[in-house]
C-alpha cells in the first residue's frame, strides 16, 4: 500500500532559517534507511507559502490567490510518498520522521492511503 505523508507546519513558529545542518544530516540518515528498506518512494520539502498560489473553483469559475495564505494556521511544508504493509507501519515511519525534528519544531504529519486503481484498469 502506498501512503502520502503530508507534513504540516506553522510558518510563523518554524525556526528562523529553516532546518539546521544537524537536522538535515539526521533527516538524510533516515531517508537513506527508508530507501534501503524499500519504504521511501519520493520526498521533498516545499517552498514557503509566500511563493505559492491557490487556484479555487466555485460556480464553474476559477479564481487565483497569491500566497502567503494568512488565514491558514498550518501549511504543507513537505511530503513523503511511502510504501508500507499497513497504516500502522506508515504511522510508525511518520513518528520516526517527526522525532528527527527534535524539540525545536512543532509539526504534524497527515497520513492518507493512496487510492490504487483496480487491477486490470
Amino acid at each position: 500500500m502506498r501512503f502520502m505523508m503530508m507534513v504540516r507546519i506553522d510558518e510563523k513558529t518554524a525556526p528562523a532559517g529553516g532546518p539546521s545542518p544537524e537536522l538535515m544530516a539526521e533527516m538524510g540518515k533516515l531517508m537513506d534507511e527508508m530507501t534501503e528498506a524499500g519504504v521511501l518512494l519520493d520526498t521533498a520539502g516545499l517552498r514557503p507559502s509566500a511563493e505559492g498560489v491557490r487556484v479555487h473553483l466555485a460556480d464553474g469559475k476559477p479564481s487565483v490567490t497569491d500566497g502567503p495564505f494568512a488565514e491558514a494556521k498550518e501549511v504543507i511544508g513537505g511530503y513523503a510518498l511511502i510504501q508500507a504493509a499497513s497504516k500502522e507501519e506508515a504511522v510508525d515511519w511518520a513518528k520516526r520522521f517527526l522525532r528527527v525534528h527534535g524539540d525545536e519544531w512543532e509539526i504534524t504529519a497527515e497520513i492518507r492511503q493512496v487510492e490504487e486503481a483496480p487491477a486490470g484498469a
